[in-house]
């Protein structure tokens, strides 16, 4: 955890955040909604005594008192799938719609892409993108047990992720990276974290992003996160597109979050990255995060 007081002037409350890190994450899952209905759910979960707590954020999350809630019938049905709270940020914040086209650029193992379509009740198409062969079975796995039907799979690497005929509706760009929001599933995570490390995920998450950008319609919308806290992977990826790309501020009613940082190791970085969030365990009992919302600029192809 050294490697985090990096951080200290960073993050608010950083005690606090120190604190949070060595308690174990909760167990969450999202609803279902093209196998089953919340409120058949939830009847189903009083029946067989299983203890939740709805989010105050999002109706389709709970939190779940228990361990291993991967062996629950209701989870190898499909009627739930088990996610980190935060992980379904991104996907809200995408909002895609039934009938348009989107993609998923770094797709496996499903979670983000099985929820796009869930929100666009199976309608329109998703290309889910994993250009790791070893990574697309848990990826086609979920997709089959979620009663998924409107995903059609690609392995490409995403800086090259071939233009198209019709440009994207929207893009997701839920980018490799240090995952140092992570550290409360388990020990080891920071292990590899480094400053060298970061710089070279940087390269790669800012060439994803560019290509996504690419790829989607004029005045379409590109999302980007990842599940670290490195400023160099963040903020600093964001400001590298802003001249085809314009943000838009993210807000989620009942989620607390922080905005993207204007200041980092001495450079001063565009105002207009505040707009992202940065999600802290400490404020939302969760895992870390950070989102950034962007409109393609109707001047760039």
């Amino acid at each position: 955890m050294e490697w985090l007081e990096r951080y200290r002037d960073l993050i608010p409350d950083f005690d606090g955040f120190r604190a949070v890190q060595s308690q174990a994450l909760p167990s969450s899952c999202r609803i279902n909604t093209l196998k089953i209905e919340r409120c058949a759910l939830l009847d189903r979960f009083a029946e067989n005594g299983i203890d939740y707590q709805s989010f105050n954020w999002y109706p389709l999350g709970l939190k779940l008192d228990m361990e291993s809630p991967g062996k629950l019938v209701e989870n190898l049905s499909g009627f739930i799938h088990i996610q980190e709270e935060l992980s379904m940020v991104p996907p809200l914040v995408l909002d895609p719609q039934p009938g348009e086209l989107v993609l998923d650029l770094c797709a496996s193992p499903g979670s983000k892409t099985c929820q796009i379509s869930q929100m666009m009740k199976n309608l329109g198409r998703v290309i889910a993108n994993e250009p790791s062969l070893a990574r697309i079975a848990p990826l086609r796995s979920n997709c089959e047990r979620l009663g998924v039907m409107n995903v059609a799979i690609t392995r490409y690497d995403g800086r090259r992720f071939p233009s198209r005929p019709v440009q994207f509706d929207r893009v997701l760009v839920d980018a490799p990276c240090s995952s140092e929001g992570r550290e409360r599933r388990g020990p080891g995570v920071l292990c590899k974290s480094s400053s060298k490390r970061s710089m070279d995920l940087h390269r790669l998450q800012a060439d994803l992003l560019r290509n996504a950008i690419r790829l989607t319609k004029p005045g379409g919308i590109v999302v980007y996160s990842t599940c670290t806290y490195a400023p160099e992977e963040n903020e600093l990826v964001i400001e590298s597109v802003l001249e085809t790309a314009r943000l838009e501020r993210i807000s989620i009613p009942g989620l607390l979050a922080c905005p993207g940082i204007t200041e980092w190791g001495g450079i001063n970085l565009n105002h207009e990255v505040e707009k992202t969030a940065r999600y802290y365990p400490h404020l939302n009992d969760t895992g870390g995060f950070f989102v950034a919302k962007l409109i393609k600029s109707q001047e760039y192809i």
